[in-house]
């Protein structure tokens, strides 16, 4: 690990602001992703700014019927707040789904939003990457993709967005609120918020440097049965091959949003008004133009069974 120099920001204009004056400065809540790449020189930043003495660790009820999430607020502690329980089940569920409790106990909602690619070419600093290191190439083109994208990709690169409470934040319609270096808010859709790859995938999110999260917002609750079904080799302390945030109506009608198959969590609300004829009609609307290689194109038909599965149950 590479020397830094350490700053406990006491307000977020002034962790933001020290993080733009800085071109390799990063903030630090919990660590659980950016002290492994640290570890591993994959991300060296000269200044971390310690964003933990913010006071963004509250869950607050909105005007509009919603909630408001502190960016600071631990996984553990969302999961098992009062109100997502009873009324954003589908969040409940992909956290838990999520790491192990000890990460779940020092994770924080704006990082896993934040959290980098598994890739495990993007972890192995002897392969080029394209996401690591810009022009350098893509080592998982042409080698072992069995838990990379099969849609969203390009030939920049393949590797999928890891976080499940990302794909739930989807489904929900979520919103993430910022402060920027020059002191302004703003707030960007989720669906906005992560980047396909395209031609630059070093670009991962729709933040500026040096702007910092402060919360997410969830609208009112939405009507009917909230599911999460994740997909893995083992049945914990496993990133998703296939994982399906969705909320069913009794006649079918709803919203699917996926994990383990694209660089971003992956909906697509033009394909929702097939849900009612079944998953099988769905998924060959969500999944147009998916281009699986040899060895994860199992998780085309695994999606439509996981799907398939949870809409009987909704049924039910």
């Amino acid at each position: 690990m590479k020397a830094f120099t350490y700053l406990r920001a006491r307000t977020p204009a002034e962790a933001a602001a020290a993080v733009a004056s800085q071109p390799d400065a990063k903030f630090i809540a919990g660590g659980t992703n950016l002290i492994d790449l640290m570890k591993l020189q994959i991300e060296a930043p000269a200044r971390l700014v310690d964003v933990n003495a913010l006071g963004l660790d509250r869950i607050e009820e909105t005007k509009e019927g919603g909630l408001r999430i502190g960016a600071l607020v631990r996984n553990s502690d969302l999961a098992g707040d009062a109100a997502v329980r009873r009324d954003y089940p589908v969040l409940s569920r992909a956290l838990l789904a999520g790491a192990s409790g000890q990460l779940r106990n020092r994770a924080t909602t704006a990082g896993n939003l934040l959290q980098r690619t598994r890739c495990p070419y993007f972890y192995d600093t002897a392969q080029p990457c394209n996401k690591r290191q810009p022009g350098s190439g893509c080592a998982a083109q042409g080698g072992v993709a069995r838990s990379l994208a099969v849609i969203g990709a390009s030939p920049a690169c393949i590797a999928t967005h890891p976080s499940d409470m990302a794909v739930a934040m989807r489904v929900l319609d979520a919103q993430v609120e910022t402060i920027k270096p020059d002191g302004q808010a703003r707030r960007i859709p989720i669906a906005d918020f992560h980047k396909l790859p395209g031609d630059t995938p070093q670009t991962e999110h729709a933040l500026a440097h040096g702007e910092l999260i402060t919360a997410v917002l969830l609208p009112p609750p939405i009507e009917g049965v909230h599911v999460y079904r994740k997909l893995r080799d083992r049945a914990s302390y496993a990133f998703a091959l296939v994982s399906v945030a969705a909320i069913v109506k009794r006649d079918g009608s709803g919203r699917v949003a996926f994990g383990g198959v694209a660089p971003k969590p992956w909906r697509v609300e033009a394909a929702e008004a097939a849900l009612p004829q079944g998953a099988h009609a769905f998924i060959a609307q969500a999944f147009a133009g998916a281009s699986p290689a040899p060895d994860n194109a199992f998780k085309l038909p695994l999606a439509e069974r996981t799907l398939a599965g949870i809409l009987q149950s909704a049924r039910a």
